[in-house]
């Protein structure tokens, strides 16, 4: 197994933010995006990351820009390091792969949800409330149901803690009528594109989040796109409505921590190494479906 990449470090680039996952460095053409492998559970990051993580996001982020620039227009301008600062282009083996250069963006303060089966916090919300940030849903729906239609179910964009649930309402209120159409709108019709794609895959895109910016006035891509950071992917050969699903995703490691009987306060225990080699064949295996 190769060893994780935890820190980016690219000396004489001026890093503007550290993420959960990714870091973010001034370039002269726009921003430099660097997906490390650095891996958090419960809000907290680990000591450890998972091997070529970072590799999956970037690659899947750029493979679905490409797919769906028809769609939307995105924010990625190039993976080739010879597009992007000297200091990159020395350290290539280092960062082809999980190296973006971006352009920048004003970012919509919206995190863009779509939800086409019934899972995670919107089964919780609909179990208390028969509806998902303020769309109402028939009775008798089960944990995992696909939904007659996907819903737009946006939350608040938190640099710290957890989103929040919006209704489309309030997102209007915070952004202007017009734009929240106009997010509500895209936002249906690129996890529609996405997942006719999938489920040509033998795979179910259960929801995801976008994250959009202005540039011009136009809608753009941004962040990442359909990833498994951002989306719940399914198996369609094993799905079955009315219990959870496995994932294409680090719930792995979550339950695994969960047994560990951990706090989610830091310090967070290590990871057993054959739970790190799962989650990274899980995430290298939608990777290699998708892009089949």
């Amino acid at each position: 197994m190769t060893q994780a990449l935890l820190e980016a470090e690219l000396p004489g680039l001026k890093r503007l933010s550290r993420g959960k996952v990714r870091d973010i460095f001034e370039a002269p053409d726009g921003l430099l995006l660097v997906a490390t492998d650095r891996f958090s559970a419960f809000d907290v990051i680990l000591s450890q990351g998972i091997p070529g993580r970072g590799v999956v996001l970037t690659e899947l982020s750029a493979f679905w820009f490409e797919r769906l620039a028809a769609l939307c227009p995105h924010h990625m301008l190039s993976m080739d390091p010879a597009d992007m600062p000297e200091v990159v282009q020395e350290r290539a083996e280092d960062y082809r792969g999980r190296t973006m250069l971006v352009r920048r963006l004003e970012i919509v303060p919206i995190e863009c949800v779509v939800r086409g089966y019934l899972a995670g916090s919107g089964w919780s919300e609909y179990q208390r409330s028969r509806s998902v940030c303020g769309v109402g849903l028939p009775a008798g729906l089960v944990e995992s149901d696909r939904l007659a239609q996907p819903i737009f179910t946006p939350t608040t964009k938190a640099h710290e803690g957890h989103d929040e649930p919006l209704t489309f309402e309030q997102v209007a209120e915070r952004v202007g009528g017009d734009l929240a159409v106009r997010l509500r709108d895209l936002s249906l019709q690129i996890y529609a594109a996405a997942a006719a794609y999938a489920s040509a895959h033998g795979i179910i895109l259960a929801d995801t989040k976008f994250e959009f910016g202005l540039h011009d006035g136009v809608l753009h891509l941004a962040d990442e796109a359909l990833t498994p950071d951002s989306s719940r992917y399914w198996d369609t050969e094993t799905y079955e409505h009315g219990r959870s699903q496995d994932s294409f995703d680090k719930q792995i490691a979550r339950d695994w921590l969960e047994q560990t009987g951990w706090n989610k306060r830091p310090p967070p225990p290590d990871l057993d190494p054959a739970i790190i080699e799962k989650v990274r064949s899980r995430y290298e295996e939608i990777a290699r479906r998708l892009k089949a």
